[in-house]
């Protein structure tokens, strides 16, 4: 990559990187990186865009109408492989809010592996109420996506109700781990989310 891009200060971009990796999943500040990789924010933005080609990190825009409550610049920047996040995260033995984080990554490496139509987001107020991914497709409402790692009832969805007071058309799914057979539930009146597996997931959206 750095020669590729013909990157210069190549300790600082390899700098950048992991804490990308380390980072993956979260809001992406340019100014949290400028002091520990020791450059401009034109270069942090050089950085990226050189992943982001290159397929290394995947950057997630957020969604939006404009709404003077709602998140329309911060992207968030997701690592390409799980095994890279869970080193330099520092991860030994893996939690279960560390497989919830995984798990994200792989349902937006399937998303996009498999070439579904539609532009992929998040959403984020700025009350920090937060949906992972929103499809938005031309002509169409837009489709919500939580992931979580088990759905056992418990599962905190004030992110997606959120969103879907302020977008009440469209499609909800919650995707975990442990769905095998669809179901749904209600989210809001007239309102409702569906549990999901992977496969089912896929297979809605497209």
């Amino acid at each position: 990559m750095q020669e590729l891009f013909r990157l210069e200060r190549r300790a600082s971009f390899t700098r950048f990187v992991e804490m990308v990796l380390a980072r993956s999943g979260g809001i992406f500040e340019a100014t949290a990186f400028t002091g520990p990789v020791e450059v401009s924010r034109p270069t942090i933005a050089n950085y990226l865009s050189a992943l982001e080609i290159t397929k290394v990190a995947h950057v997630i825009r957020p969604f939006s109408t404009r709404r003077s409550t709602e998140l329309v610049r911060a992207p968030k920047v997701y690592g390409f492989d799980t095994g890279f996040v869970k080193v330099f995260r520092g991860w030994g033995e893996l939690r279960p809010d560390d497989l919830g984080l995984l798990w994200e990554h792989y349902v937006l490496n399937e998303l996009q592996g498999r070439m579904l139509p539609g532009d992929i987001r998040h959403w984020r107020s700025t009350k920090h109420q937060e949906v992972d991914f929103v499809v938005v497709r031309r002509g169409r409402p837009p489709v919500a996506i939580e992931c979580k790692w088990r759905a056992d009832g418990r599962e905190d969805l004030t992110g997606l109700k959120a969103f879907r007071r302020v977008y009440p058309q469209g499609p909800s799914f919650v995707v975990a781990s442990d769905v095998e057979r669809q179901f749904e539930r209600e989210l809001l009146p007239d309102v409702r989310v569906r549990y999901v597996g992977l496969e089912g997931l896929v297979a809605s959206v497209s």
